[in-house]
């Protein structure tokens, strides 16, 4: 099956929209139903070229008894019923309609409830990831799930962020490049150790993180880690090198290679804690969709990799409930490949690999070039391709996707 994802501002208030999204070829559009904060190019509506997206919102009308403790914004800037109103002029044209779903990424919440979120192992909170290590941040999920398929009757359910955030994925301008972490600092900055996740890890898991960020030796961390409060989010520690360490001229200790390396023999079993968070999360979210809606396919945005933590959750060992697992396909096509043949290691009998496919830059509008990546994934075991994205995409890449599509058909 091949899918455009779209925003519903991008369908809403433009008549043209079904139209021209169907000629690209595709069977189905991922529109997003609960989505992150954003600024979008909006270049075919009558009424605006930028939209300002200023929170993460819910694009379903928000029925307060069907919440708990957290509750989604409603939009300001798209009608509150903005989905069903994409969704019906979709199906008016003979398309699908998959409601993208964005589940921990969401800064909005994460403001409001400061104990819910991921946190270093500096006790910095990330306010853009909701922790799926609280029951709150789970049933939050749950609700999600729920309402989505209940209320915006999807024909299928797509899964994004169904797992912790990581280090860098934010929502606001990064400026972090000069501190030349590597990409295992980015992995270890991502570890949570809020009060939820920190009693999960072994002892001095905390203090190996850090003085593997800070390129010490392990054993000149001597700060005890932080006493968590039951409420309110813990204050960093004092962690300071030593004098000799301090010096400009000092020696350190190279850059770990690896996170394994970093963690030493406390690697497996912080490894398992992280890999359950997204797997608890995955397996209730599931049976809530299989409750409420049975019939309608799941679609999970994954990643073999045990350590990934961001829109593409860990999923190393497979997910015999969903039917389409999708790996991005965001980088070097042959890394992306790679992804995505281990996805299909894991499948099932009758489970779909998919590729999320960049069509924006740095990508260049051309068909032929777009397509050969097509044939990549194809080969690696792709039968799905999530073309990204059909609202954002100007006339010439749009034209491209049809292009690619045709060429591999």
């Amino acid at each position: 099956m091949n899918v455009a994802y779209a925003y519903p501002w991008d369908i809403v208030g433009d008549p043209s929209a079904p139209s021209r999204l169907a000629e690209l070829g595709v069977e189905a559009v991922a529109v997003a139903a609960s989505y992150h904060s954003t600024r979008a190019a909006t270049p075919y509506h009558p009424a605006h070229r930028v939209l300002d997206v200023p929170y993460s919102a819910f694009y379903l009308p928000v029925r307060s008894s069907s919440w708990g403790r957290l509750t989604p914004a409603s939009p300001t800037w798209t009608p509150t019923d903005a989905f069903l109103q994409a969704r019906d002029a979709l199906k008016a044209v003979g398309l699908q309609v998959h409601a993208w779903t964005v589940l921990t990424h969401n800064s909005f919440l994460g403001g409001v409830h400061p104990d819910l979120v991921v946190r270093n192992a500096f006790g910095d909170p990330y306010p853009y990831a909701l922790c799926p290590a609280y029951e709150d941040v789970i049933e939050y999920c749950e609700h999600l799930v729920s309402e989505i398929l209940t209320v915006g009757e999807p024909d299928g359910l797509i899964l994004e962020a169904c797992g912790p955030m990581g280090f860098g994925h934010q929502s606001v301008h990064e400026k972090t490049a000069g501190a030349d972490w590597t990409s295992v600092h980015s992995d270890l900055l991502t570890l949570c150790f809020c009060t939820a996740c920190a009693p999960r890890y072994p002892e001095g898991t905390r203090e190996r993180v850090r003085a593997a960020i800070d390129g010490l030796p392990a054993r000149a961390v001597t700060s005890p880690a932080p006493t968590a409060p039951t409420q309110a989010p813990p204050a960093p520690t004092s962690f300071a090198p030593t004098s000799a360490s301090a010096s400009p001229a000092s020696t350190s200790p190279p850059s770990p290679a690896t996170v394994e390396a970093a963690l030493g023999p406390l690697a497996d079993d912080v490894r398992a804690v992280r890999v359950e968070l997204s797997a608890s999360l995955r397996t209730r979210l599931i049976a809530v969709a299989r409750k409420t809606a049975p019939n309608v396919p799941v679609t999970l945005h994954a990643n073999p990799d045990p350590w990934a933590a961001s829109s593409f959750a860990a999923l190393p060992a497979g997910e015999p409930g969903a039917e389409v697992l999708v790996g991005s396909c965001w980088g070097d096509p042959a890394s992306d490949a790679a992804r995505l043949a281990k996805l299909g290691e894991l499948c099932d009998p009758g489970q779909r690999v998919g590729a999320y496919v960049l069509a924006l830059p740095p990508r260049p509008a051309d068909g032929s070039a777009l397509a050969e990546q097509l044939r990549t994934y194809a080969k690696a075991g792709a039968t799905d391709f999530h073309l990204y994205h059909a609202g954002l995409a100007s006339p010439s890449r749009l034209a491209s996707m049809a292009e690619a599509l045709r060429l591999i058909h």
